[in-house]
């Protein structure tokens, strides 16, 4: 069987690691290095790119032809780019589609830049091991969207690589750790990396693995760490008597940032720091105290133990009832961020596996497993946000609700609204949220060519799947026809990192509020079903060939389903959905009796001069069954 590689895509540093005999180990290049910058620099003479060290060394001296942290621009486009999200003096042209970065003369989209990335990986693979490499797993953070997710693969197979399977990184994390070996138990892994944090919770069971929870932020991560100490290192320059013209320049340069993580490694095993730059032509003394940047970040490492507080709520579980707390990411060696993870949840971290390599040693283990040579163990990852489509009234039908596991799939039976009605319009969102526009619009196809029928009548059947690399397909379906269309929800865009926390964020925040909206539409669109059922069943009540009412029915009964059905619609105008429901409930009292009736008329007709054997060969007392 070929190896199958294990990739970890990261947005400062990526690995690539292979199972040998059982073992996981990280490969190293020509030069004995393991990890590969997630850096890049365009050479404009020789036209070619650049990856890793080497480009890191290039970007201090020629910033504006190098980028890094391209992973946080993966299927982005112009409605989702903030303003901030391009530094160091990059331009780009942005559609709704795509973002296209400038490195000099040339333009790249991430999914580019990212496949050379993974290039750079697949070539060190094959030098190492001696043979071609075809196909990989590769890892993404838990809260990568179904855009962030097609776009990773995209990249892959620009790569000239088969992505297998896509896993998120927490659960990568898991079987490097070895808990695999433990026959059962509940597992937390804090994942910080250089741009992205994620806590999710798993379930073993005796060798399943099982993502209960994750929650997390694909904009925090030890960049972010560097940010504060850039803002530190600037501060204390302009103390130092540099200029604000100056400082408002090299701000972002790629000389501070390197600084700043520098400062921050060394800073995990000292109390202070003191550094010398020359900054045109003039050297500065930087001195920065352990204390001073545990003060600056402190609102940063909070800011994950609110999501870690989030994961467990979904997860319905305490703190006290995790097994063991395992750390993933470099930026899991400061020591504030250890300190306050084992203080949030009351018990000593576990940092036994090198944090930068546990990724890319758990996705070569999935590898694995996956070409067949272990099959002691099973994965299962979640689905990180509610799918659903929009229904009538604009709310939204779940069909996959959030942390359902992966690969899945649900189905559920809609119908129509109007009479007639040739076409349905499938509307898929993404999101947390009772209403269809406080989600996000993953989709939008048409089931067309219905036959015309009475509403209500038609059956379609909507069904979601999602794969094991998360990606979505929907298919509608109706039922009497056949007649079906489907699409495979790959947008090329997906949510800024600030989208996705707000969703989940509006979630909680707005529960209650969305609860009494949908009842409020929903019991609207109830009463806008009967009323319209209660007006045909005075139609078909009062037409008769004498025009005269039937002797069971009498005009007061008419007048007061007349007055029923407008003191509905007046209702209807308000806001107290009970009151909707307590006319409702009258109104179908009053109706019942006049709807037997007519009903019963109908069927006299139909049935008037008919053998025996012509009503049971026509099914009418056997049926199919309406549901």
């Amino acid at each position: 069987m070929s190896v199958i590689i294990g990739i970890d895509l990261g947005t400062t540093n990526s690995l690539v690691a292979v199972c040998e005999n059982g073992q996981p180990r990280v490969l190293k290049g020509s030069f004995g290095e393991e990890i590969i910058p997630s850096v890049l620099h365009w050479e404009e003479n020789s036209k070619s790119v650049t990856v890793g060290t080497k480009a890191k060394a290039l970007k201090l001296r020629d910033p504006l032809h190098s980028i890094s942290s391209v992973k946080r621009f993966m299927g982005l486009g112009k409605k989702d780019l903030a303003p901030e999200a391009l530094k160091h003096g990059h331009t780009h042209q942005s559609t709704d589609n795509n973002i296209l970065i400038n490195l000099g003369s040339k333009s790249f989209s991430a999914v580019e830049l990212s496949a050379e990335i993974l290039k750079r990986l697949k070539n060190l693979a094959e030098e190492t091991l001696g043979h071609e490499v075809k196909q990989a797993v590769v890892t993404v953070p838990a809260y990568f969207n179904d855009a962030q997710r097609t776009a990773t693969k995209v990249a892959g197979t620009l790569a000239g690589l088969e992505v297998v399977r896509i896993i998120n990184e927490p659960t990568a994390a898991a079987l490097a750790y070895g808990l695999d070996r433990k026959k059962q138990g509940l597992i937390a892994v804090y994942d910080l990396g250089g741009g992205t944090f994620d806590l999710s919770i798993l379930k073993i069971q005796d060798g399943i693995f099982e993502v209960i929870a994750t929650n997390g932020d694909t904009a925090l991560g030890g960049d972010d760490f560097d940010s504060a100490l850039v803002k530190m290192i600037s501060e204390s320059l302009y103390r130092n008597g540099l200029s604000a013209d100056v400082l408002e320049q090299i701000e972002n340069h790629a000389l501070l940032i390197e600084t700043a993580e520098q400062i921050k490694m060394e800073l995990s095993s000292k109390e202070a720091v003191e550094k010398n730059l020359v900054i045109a032509g003039q050297t500065h003394k930087i001195n920065i105290t352990r204390a001073k940047f545990d003060q600056a970040v402190e609102p940063l490492v909070q800011k994950t133990l609110n999501l870690a507080a989030r994961a467990l709520q979904d997860a319905g579980m305490e703190k006290n009832q995790l097994d063991e707390i395992v750390m993933v990411g470099g930026s899991t060696r400061i020591p504030l961020v250890r300190s306050s993870v084992g203080a949030f949840f009351g018990k000593a971290v576990n940092t036994s596996v090198d944090p930068d390599k546990v990724v890319a040693l758990g996705a070569a283990i999935q590898g694995d497993i996956l070409s067949g040579k272990n099959t002691d163990m099973v994965l299962l990852d979640v689905v990180p946000l509610s799918l659903g489509i929009e229904t009538y009234g604009g709310t939204v039908g779940k069909l996959i609700h959030r942390n359902s596991k992966i690969p899945c799939m649900a189905q559920e039976t809609f119908t129509t609204h109007v009479d007639g009605q040739r076409n349905v319009l499938i509307h898929v969102l993404q999101g947390e949220r009772e209403l269809a526009g406080d989600c996000r619009s993953l989709a939008r196809f048409d089931l067309k060519g219905l036959p015309p029928m009475p509403s209500g009548l038609p059956k379609i059947e909507v069904t979601f799947l999602v794969d094991a690399n998360g990606i979505l397909t929907v298919k509608a379906l109706e039922l009497a026809t056949q007649t079906s269309a489907q699409v495979e929800v790959k947008p090329s865009y997906g949510m800024t990192d600030e989208q996705v926390e707000k969703m989940l964020e509006q979630g909680f925040e707005f529960a209650e509020q969305d609860l009494k909206a949908r009842q409020l539409i929903d019991t609207r669109v109830e009463a806008e079903g009967i009323l319209q059922a209660s007006a045909k069943i005075l139609k078909s009540a009062l037409s008769s060939s004498t025009a005269a009412l039937p002797d069971s029915i009498s005009e007061e009964q008419i007048q007061k389903i007349k007055t029923e059905m407008e003191t509905v619609r007046i209702l209807m105008a308000g806001n107290d959905y009970i009151a909707i429901k307590n006319a409702l409930e009258k109104l179908e009292v009053l109706a019942k009796p006049i709807a037997e009736t007519a009903m019963n008329r109908a069927l006299q007709t139909s049935l008037k001069e008919k053998r025996v054997e012509d009503v049971l060969e026509k099914g009418i007392q056997n049926g199919p069954k309406v549901e």
